[in-house]
C-alpha cells in the first residue's frame, strides 16, 4: 500500500482545499451553460449554430482579457508568498487601470469586427443578422468581463479561492435567470441571450470589485496607498504578452476549425458548437485545480522555496489528470443524454454524441496539459508554453483538421483534436519534468 510522508499529506490537503472552491466553480458555471445552451437550443438548430459561429471569437477575446490580467496576478502571487502586501496591493491598483484601458480597446475593435465577422467565418448567410448582434452586445460588456477576470484573478492568488468561486457561480445563476426573462418573456432568441449574459457580467464584476478592494484582507485599498511604479508594467507585459499569444493562437485554431466546419451546414456545426460546451463538463476540473497550481506554485517561488513549489506542482497534475480520466469516462456513457438536454434536434443530437465521444479518450493528457499551463505560470513561465501551444494546435490539429475533413466530415476534425490533445499533454508534461521552469525570476 502507497503512503505518504507528512509533508506530502499536507500539500495534497492545501491542494484539495484550494481546488474544490475552485472546481465547483468551474462545474457549476458548466451546468449553467448547458442549461443556457437549451434555452437557446430549443429555439432550433439555426439559433445554435448563429451564437457557435461567432463563439470561437468570443474566446478569443476573453482569453486576451485574462492574459492581461495573469500579468498582474502571478505578481500578487509571488508578492503574497513573499509576505509583501503593500506591494501586493499597489500592483492589484496597476492592474485595474492597465487591464479596463485594454478592454476599452478591444471592445472599439469587436464593435467594428462585429457586421462582417460571420461572413468571414464562411456561416450561412441567414445566420449573419443573428450572430453579428449577439457577437456587437458581447462586445459593450467587455469592460466588466475584465474587470471580473482581474479582480477574480488577484483574489484568487492571494489564496480567496472561495470568494471568486461563489461569485462565479452567482454569474451562471443570473446568466440563467435574465436569460429566461430576455429569450422567452420577450422574446428576443439570440439578442436575448447576449443581454442576458451581459447584464450578467455587469452585476457581478461590480460585486468582484468590491471584494478584492474593499473586503479583503489583503488586497483591500488603504489610505495612502498608490499604484506599483513602471517595473510592475514591465514585469506584467513579460507575463502577459507570452500569454495573450498563446490564447490568440489557440483561439485563431478554433476559428479556423470553425472556418473548416462551417461549409459542412447548419447541423455540423451546431452539433460542434454544443459537443465543446458538453466537453467542458470534463476539463473544468481541470481549469480549477490549475488555478490553484498557479496560486501554490507562485507562492511558494515568492516565499523562496522551490522545492514546495515543484511538489504542488506535480501534486496539481497527478490530481489533475486523474479527475479529468474519470470525467472523461462518465461523459462517453452520458453523452447521449447530455445532448438530448442541449437540443431538440435529434440529428445534431446523434452527431454531437458521435464526436464527443472520439474526444473523451484525450481527457487525461488533456488534464495534465491544463495544470502544467497553470503552475508553470505561476512561476511566471508563459513564453515556452506559449510557444508549445503554437506547435500543437497549428502543426497538429489544424494540419490535420483540413485532411480528416475531406474523409469523415465533423468526425474527422474531433478525431485530429483527440490526437493533439494527447500531443500537448505529453509536450506539457515533458516540459514540467525538466525543470527549467524554477530557475525564472520575476523583478517584482
Amino acid at each position: 500500500m502507497t503512503t505518504f510522508s507528512s509533508d506530502t499529506r499536507v500539500a495534497i490537503g492545501r491542494v484539495v482545499r484550494l481546488s474544490i472552491p475552485a472546481i465547483m466553480a468551474e462545474i457549476s458555471s458548466i451546468i449553467m451553460q448547458y442549461i443556457d445552451a437549451a434555452m437557446v437550443g430549443n429555439m432550433g438548430a439555426h439559433a445554435t449554430a448563429a451564437i457557435g459561429l461567432v463563439s470561437t471569437t468570443t474566446w478569443l477575446i476573453g482569453g486576451l482579457c485574462i492574459s492581461s490580467a495573469t500579468g498582474f496576478s502571478v505578481q500578487i502571487a509571488q508578492l503574497v508568498g513573499a509576505k509583501r502586501c503593500d506591494d501586493a496591493r499597489g500592483v492589484f491598483r496597476t492592474a485595474l487601470k492597465c487591464c479596463l484601458l485594454f478592454s476599452l480597446v478591444l471592445l472599439a475593435v469587436s464593435v467594428l469586427i462585429a457586421s462582417p465577422l460571420p461572413s468571414w467565418l464562411r456561416g450561412d448567410r441567414a445566420l449573419y443578422k443573428d450572430a453579428s448582434a449577439y457577437f456587437f452586445i458581447f462586445a459593450l460588456a467587455l469592460p466588466f468581463e475584465q474587470l471580473r477576470y482581474v479582480c477574480g484573478s488577484v483574489l484568487q492568488c492571494s489564496g480567496n479561492m472561495k470568494t471568486p468561486s461563489i461569485l462565479n457561480t452567482l454569474l451562471c445563476l443570473l446568466d440563467v435567470v435574465f436569460n429566461s426573462i430576455f429569450i422567452f418573456g420577450f422574446g428576443m432568441g439570440v439578442k436575448g441571450a447576449a443581454l442576458g449574459t451581459a447584464l450578467s457580467e455587469v452585476c457581478i464584476s461590480l460585486a468582484m470589485l468590491y471584494y478584492a478592494a474593499v473586503r479583503s484582507d489583503i488586497l483591500a485599498f488603504k489610505l495612502g496607498s498608490s499604484a506599483a511604479g513602471k517595473r510592475c508594467i514591465s514585469t506584467a507585459l513579460k507575463i502577459a504578452v507570452p500569454s495573450a499569444f498563446e490564447h490568440t493562437i489557440m483561439c485563431l485554431a478554433y476559428v479556423a476549425a470553425t472556418y473548416i466546419a462551417a461549409p459542412l451546414g447548419t447541423v455540423s456545426l451546431a452539433a460542434n458548437s454544443l459537443a465543446v460546451t458538453a466537453e467542458s463538463l470534463c476539463y473544468m476540473p481541470g481549469y480549477g485545480i490549475g488555478s490553484a497550481a498557479t496560486t501554490l506554485v507562485g507562492q511558494s517561488i515568492g516565499a523562496g522555496d522551490k522545492a514546495q513549489a515543484k511538489s504542488y506542482a506535480y501534486i496539481c497534475v497527478i490530481i489533475g489528470a486523474s479527475i479529468m480520466a474519470v470525467s472523461g469516462v462518465l461523459m462517453y456513457f452520458i453523452s447521449p443524454f447530455v445532448f438530448s438536454l442541449l437540443t431538440s434536434s435529434a440529428e445534431v443530437a446523434a452527431l454531437g454524441t458521435l464526436v464527443l465521444r472520439i474526444e473523451v479518450f484525450a481527457e487525461p493528457l488533456y488534464g495534465a496539459s491544463i495544470v502544467c499551463a497553470g503552475a508553470l505560470r505561476g512561476a511566471g513561465d508563459t513564453l515556452v508554453p506559449s510557444i508549445l501551444s503554437l506547435i500543437s494546435m497549428w502543426g497538429v490539429r489544424i494540419t490535420s483538421s483540413f485532411f480528416l475533413v475531406k474523409l469523415w466530415g465533423l468526425k474527422g476534425i474531433w478525431i485530429a483534436m483527440c490526437g493533439e490533445l494527447c500531443f500537448r499533454g505529453v509536450i506539457f508534461l515533458i516540459r514540467l519534468l525538466r525543470g527549467k521552469w524554477l530557475s525564472i525570476e520575476l523583478k517584482i
